[in-house]
């Protein structure tokens, strides 16, 4: 089975064949996501076709131009249909390059982080901060601020806490780095622990006697960058309001916004962290990684590259939180717990460690897994409770089964099970690194 299914495989992605199958499942997905926006089958069709373009060979150009016609016209026409699906896009989109930059601590330095979620919190209350009317209540009650309060400062001033959130983030990782630079392995993972949970819970008690983080409430409402000008506003609702059918609200022009945002940034954080890998101070993080000892002797500065892997890996966080932030307009505290760390590390683990497009494709899996799958699996069978359907062969009413089994209440379990199968299956992850998998070849020798 497995021969004929790589037999399969090497003729399908030989000649004009991956073209025509890029191509179809590029049509098919946007036909039917067309006509039915909701449909999870027709959306998982459409996003199966940037895997056929990364896996299957074909002329760069043509792999351009069917990545931009999905990017830049097909998801947001019909991501204006049913904003949902542009949320999903920018969930994936964060939490890749959340995934990217614990790789770069992880994968590449070989330093294990279990509070990476601390550096996301940093850039995110950065801008909650500044961007709303907190700072005009740091000495009121928390909660009582006046309906009418004025905001501390212009929306425009987002773009530079995009940059600021970077640079404060950068230094919250040089910060950690300085006390744990001693440390190793299970106790540099309980050090980075206690680091995310001092962060979690200076946010939750920082509302008294100075209100900085208004505690466990959160922050809200957020400021939003603000949109192009009306004349490019117009050019748009030009292009998109004949294919989406009515009138293209501001609201709708936000999430398409914060769409490109989201890609863009993630496009600058893969080509960064793909320079890093391929420059000295790359090969420096994977010396360090294999023998600290070796490294040191070879002369290179260990304090220095340790300094400079906590603090390239949390500015990618620093980045996507302050994005976070003004896309939901609240955060809160519980936004930044220790089950994020452990989500972000399974998409590192899944996707292969020290590999860029594996962790971006892990971190997509989870992503889509989480929010889509399991969720619309939960409502699918919430339909069957509510009719009369049977199992044929052992005569079971759906309506009788417990609400305990709904899957959207096992995630954990599901991501637990994944882990497993992938360490024993594939510790590689599902797109290895290189080097990576000839290590493991080695020991399976």
């Amino acid at each position: 089975m497995k021969t004929l299914f790589s037999d399969l495989y090497k003729k399908a992605n030989t000649g004009f064949w991956p073209i025509v199958i890029a191509f179809v499942f590029m049509i098919v997905g946007t036909v039917t996501l067309f006509q039915n926006p909701r449909s999870l089958g027709s959306f998982l069709v459409l996003m199966t076709t940037p895997v056929i373009l990364y896996f299957m060979k074909m002329p760069m150009k043509i792999k351009v131009f069917i990545g931009l016609l999905i990017v830049v016209i097909i998801l947001p026409v019909i991501g204006i249909k049913n904003i949902f699906i542009l949320e999903v896009i920018f969930q994936m989109a964060v939490f890749a390059a959340l995934a990217l930059g614990l790789n770069i601590v992880i994968g590449m330095a070989g330093l294990l982080d279990l509070g990476y979620v601390a550096f996301y919190a940093v850039g995110a209350y950065a801008w909650a901060i500044f961007g709303s009317k907190q700072m005009s209540l740091l000495y009121s009650i928390p909660g009582a601020a006046p309906a009418n309060a004025e905001f501390f400062l212009d929306a425009r001033w987002f773009w530079l806490f995009l940059f600021l959130g970077i640079g404060l983030a950068a230094l919250t990782g040089i910060l950690l780095g300085l006390p744990v630079l001693r440390v190793k392995g299970d106790y540099l993972a309980i050090v980075t622990l206690g680091f995310g949970e001092v962060i979690r819970v200076l946010a939750l008690n920082l509302d008294k006697p100075i209100n900085l983080t208004n505690g466990p409430q959160g922050i809200t409402p957020i400021q939003r960058p603000p949109l192009p000008p009306e004349g490019v506003l117009m050019f748009f609702r030009s292009f998109l309001e004949p294919l989406v059918g009515h009138e293209v609200s501001d609201a709708e022009f936000y999430n398409v916004m914060f769409y490109f945002l989201a890609l863009i940034i993630i496009a600058i954080v893969i080509v960064v962290a793909t320079r890093l890998e391929d420059s000295r101070i790359g090969r420096a993080w994977t010396a360090i990684r294999e023998d600290e000892t070796a490294a040191i002797a070879m002369g290179i500065p260990l304090v220095k590259m340790k300094l400079a892997a906590f603090a390239a890996g949390a500015s990618f966080a620093g980045a996507m939180g302050a994005l976070y932030a003004a896309n939901r307009t609240f955060v809160s505290p519980e936004t930044f717990s220790f089950q994020v760390s452990i989500g972000v590390l399974t998409m590192v683990i899944l996707g292969g460690l020290g590999s860029i497009p594996g962790v971006i494709f892990g971190a997509s899996a989870v992503t889509l897994l989480n929010i889509q799958i399991l969720q619309n699996l939960s409502l699918y069978l919430s339909d069957l409770r509510q009719s009369d359907a049977v199992i044929p062969i052992i005569n079971f009413a759906w309506k009788d089964l417990s609400n305990q089994l709904d899957p959207a209440k096992y995630q954990k379990l599901v991501f637990g099970i994944i882990l497993i199968l992938m360490m024993i299956f594939r510790p590689s992850g599902l797109i290895p690194a290189e080097r990576r998998q000839r290590e493991l070849g080695e020991e399976k020798e």
